[in-house]
């Protein structure tokens, strides 16, 4: 119920009367939800997933059995000069050892000597086996370790786009936040002007006071007035922007509507909601960060490739052997000394390919080791620096709300000697300038404080489990 009244709220644009519309709080730990949950960039993170996944399976396929068939045939002049069938079925195994199973039948008025075979067909079940290259590692064994290690990073990657995401998110959201703060202040400050102006008038047309005093008193209301306009622009501005961050199910942009207002309890739930709660410095774990766990398993996948590239300075030898038989259905009808078997031999004389693709796969991985430990210092010391810093703005937050304490009682004091005419209207506006200065500064730092944290969310790089 509580959704569909949000839903109903963001969605459609109320008529309210001349009354003051009725208003609900979107609450941050719900908003960031919504977020995660709809928001295409989000949605895009788990598509990467997907991708892995997909890659996975694709290497996967390279060790899939197969049935080959080949079958050629000639006819010229009413004589059948050759009719070949070779069907072959493979199966890849983890070391490179292929194992096969086949048949042949050949016939023709013109065939080579080698092709001749029994009428019935032949025959042949054995194996291919690489004794140097493409033993230990080949082709399908890097592409399918490589593409685990894919999978794995796709994960962390995902961690961090939608980190990213919902950082963005919560910063619009203070931003939001702030100003309507603003907005409020510069309200209640205008009403304040307005009993004031209206009290000095009364005071004045019954001959207490000088008539210049309403005018004074006039120009502070005009101020007030311009400054809660200038404020009602940059919370619509701010508003526009939350709004980029709202989606519903089936990627519906939602426009927020002018009713909604945030949650002033932002500060009793933002360390809950981004989990940042029980993190301590000494606590901090470098390994478990999803940048550096990505880092990781690209350097994997690198020497991974290192390995095939080494390997493949050894020479290509391949021995075949294979069984024939005109009747597979004895068991007893493969001979050893009935057999089809080769030898194949290849080796570059100079390597200087092979040689170089080494030389390039080890430089790649030397080059993502040395972005590992630039950015495990880096996000090392940015965590570190954004501590020093909140530890800074709590003391600072301390000092900005006993500020405010002090001109609110000093404004209070000088509206007390002005009842009594011992104060001016001077006065009273110049206390009142400072303490929205001084409430203008809380909100300021107020949100700085808040931002602070989401950086700290972002360092840390954390998908939270709970929104």
């Amino acid at each position: 119920m509580k959704n569909y009244l949000l839903y109903t709220l963001l969605f459609f644009t109320v008529s309210f009367s001349a009354q003051e519309k009725d208003t609900v709080a979107l609450n941050f730990k719900e908003y960031l939800g919504y977020v995660k949950k709809f928001h295409p960039i989000a949605k895009q993170a788990e598509l990467n997933i997907d991708i892995g996944q997909a890659n996975l399976m694709k290497a996967r396929g390279g060790f899939d059995p197969k049935i080959e068939v080949d079958y050629d045939r000639k006819k010229f002049k009413e004589s059948e000069y050759y009719d070949l069938l070779n069907a072959t079925f493979k199966i890849p195994t983890w070391y490179g050892i292929e194992i096969k199973g086949g048949f042949e039948q050949n016939d023709g008025d013109f065939l080579n000597p080698q092709n001749f075979l029994p009428d019935e067909g032949l025959f042949n079940a054995g194996i291919s086996v690489p004794i140097a290259q493409g033993l230990l590692i080949n082709e399908r064994m890097a592409t399918l370790r490589k593409a685990k290690f894919f999978r794995e990073q796709t994960k962390a990657d995902r961690d961090l786009l939608v980190n990213q995401i919902l950082h963005d998110a919560s910063l619009a959201y203070f931003d939001w936040l702030k100003v309507y703060q603003e907005k409020e202040i510069y309200d209640n400050f205008l009403e304040n002007a307005k009993i004031r102006f209206e009290g000095i008038k009364q005071s004045a047309l019954a001959g207490d006071r000088a008539t210049i005093d309403t005018v004074e008193a006039k120009i502070t209301v005009q101020n007030r007035a311009l400054s809660l306009e200038q404020a009602k622009v940059k919370l619509m501005k701010s508003s526009l922007e939350l709004s980029n961050f709202l989606w519903l199910d089936g990627n519906i942009p939602v426009e927020l509507q002018s009713n909604v207002i945030p949650d002033s309890d932002v500060g009793g739930v933002i360390d809950s909601t981004l989990e940042i709660q029980g993190n301590p410095l000494d606590s901090f774990t470098l390994e478990n960060h999803p940048k550096l766990k990505s880092l990781n398993y690209k350097i994997q996948g690198l020497e991974i490739d290192q390995k095939l590239k080494a390997n493949k300075l050894l020479p290509r030898i391949d021995l075949q052997y294979n069984f024939l038989t005109e009747t597979p259905e004895i068991g007893n009808s493969f001979n050893t000394q009935e057999y089809k078997g080769g030898v194949t031999f290849r080796f570059p004389l100079f390597l200087r390919k092979e040689r170089g693709d080494l030389k390039l796969a080890k430089y790649k991985v030397q080059d993502a080791e040395f972005e590992r430990e630039t950015t495990q210092l880096q996000i090392k010391n940015k965590v570190m620096a954004i501590y020093v810093e909140l530890e800074s703005f709590e003391t600072q937050n301390e000092l900005i709300r006993a500020i405010v304490g002090d001109y609110d009682k000093l404004l209070t004091a000088e509206e007390r000697k002005f009842s009594f005419g011992e104060s001016s209207l001077f006065l009273i506006n110049s206390r009142e300038r400072s303490l929205i200065d001084a409430k203008l500064k809380e909100i300021d730092v107020q949100n700085k404080f808040f931002t602070t944290k989401a950086k700290l969310f972002n360092s840390l790089a954390i998908n939270p489990e709970d929104i």
